[in-house]
């Protein structure tokens, strides 16, 4: 099968290019966000081809796999025929609803030609999608294997854009626990996280690494931090138990499905909270037990297997 799918979100789209199917991903000259092609950062098959937009219309492509609402209008432009019409599509929901759940209509809302597929339960249940047929496909991760040493006696965190998403991503919830462990914050544009929090010693570091470095950074740490209050369920924390990690996570979105008991603590109690990260920083044989049991249940649910099995039998029931 031909799947057209553009080059958004890269953690995900890395286990959706693990299947048996050659993806088409978009390229333009200037490798815009329309126009990613293929990643840089992670390594890809063979079967992720890149396609430029003109050649679309003489390539054949059984699937669109759209994850913008502008996607449906490029679709068309780029291949000159309408998906969900002219050719199957789904929509893969990567988050929450922005807006107030209860009053957030889904843009796939009023029209039911092309399925709805979220990343969680909690998000199907949150958006209001109308018409839309809708569906789950859970997350699935490639396993990093259990790289988790946790010598480095730090906390590690895992987000992108902290300052512009603040309170989104817990990052005004950063400095209390600074207070308790040390942390070290990874992601995309987190340099002026530090004087955004007036948190100017090491007790708060930032590091900005490529993603081929990052598993093996978060593993030297003793545990990871997940402070992230409404953005569906971050691939982040799922990759930090996949490597073995003790994780310590806010009880929002669908983090209660994914971090089972005795596998990290999941709570909306800052109290509970900070004794978690006190008592996995003093403790390492702890740490290492509920890494270990965190690496288990990660494997058992996210595998990349199950992923794969649950979209080639969506495929199936679009394609017909």
């Amino acid at each position: 099968m031909n799947i057209l799918v553009w080059h958004v979100h890269g953690s995900w789209l890395t286990a959706f290019l693990q299947g048996s199917h050659t993806y088409l991903l978009p390229v333009t000259p200037e490798r815009d966000a329309d126009g990613l092609g293929r990643a840089r950062t992670w390594e890809w098959p063979a079967a992720a081809r890149e396609v430029a937009p003109w050649e679309l219309r003489e390539t054949p492509v059984d699937l669109i796999v759209l994850q913008r609402p502008h996607e449906i209008a490029l679709a068309e432009q780029w291949t000159g025929r309408r998906p969900g019409k002219d050719i199957p599509a789904v929509y893969v929901e990567h988050n929450a609803p922005d807006g107030p759940a209860e009053r957030t209509r889904h843009p796939l809302g009023a029209r039911d030609d092309i399925p709805v597929v979220h990343v969680t339960h909690f998000n199907r249940l949150m958006w209001d999608c109308g018409r839309a047929p809708t569906t789950v496909v859970e997350h699935g991760i490639v396993d990093p294997g259990p790289l988790w040493t946790g010598e480095i006696e730090r906390a590690a965190v895992v987000v992108n854009e902290p300052v512009r998403r603040g309170r989104t991503t817990g990052t005004d919830l950063l400095p209390a626990f600074a207070a308790e462990v040390p942390l070290d914050v990874f992601g995309m544009d987190t340099s002026r996280l530090p004087a955004h929090l007036g948190v100017h010693d090491d007790h708060l570091r930032v590091r900005e690494l490529p993603q081929s470095g990052l598993h093996a950074a978060m593993a030297l740490r003793r545990l990871y931090l997940h402070p992230v209050r409404w953005t569906s369920l971050g691939l982040s924390l799922l990759e930090a138990m996949f490597l073995g990690m003790p994780v310590v996570a806010l009880d929002t979105t669908e983090a209660r499905e994914a971090v089972p008991p005795g596998a990290g603590t999941v709570s909306n109690r800052p109290d509970v909270l900070r004794a978690a990260v006190r008592r996995l920083l003093a403790d390492p044989e702890q740490a290492r037990e509920t890494g270990a049991a965190a690496r288990a249940a990660v494997r058992d649910r996210y595998g990349v297997r199950r992923f794969l099995t649950d979209w080639d039998q969506l495929m199936k029931e679009v394609v017909r």
